[in-house]
């Protein structure tokens, strides 16, 4: 079963896509970066630091992809 799959033809799926019409409106992109901060520094500030780098990175990710990168 060629050409199925999200790895199919090269290009795989993105885990968050800009242009996909959820993140048209600005106020949603930066809510899914603040969600996963914030929680960052809840993780940190009850002494779980894996967790809190766990959900920082994601929010670095989130904030890369949706906000800075073009």
């Amino acid at each position: 079963m060629r050409g199925v799959g999200a790895c199919s033809g090269g290009m795989g799926m993105k885990l968050l896509d800009r242009d996909d019409p959820f993140f048209a409106q600005r106020w949603r992109r930066w809510l899914v970066v603040a969600a996963p901060g914030l929680w960052a520094g809840v993780e940190l500030y009850t002494g779980n630091p894996g967790w809190a780098a766990l959900f920082g990175a994601a929010s670095l990710y989130a904030a890369w992809e949706l906000l800075l990168r073009r």
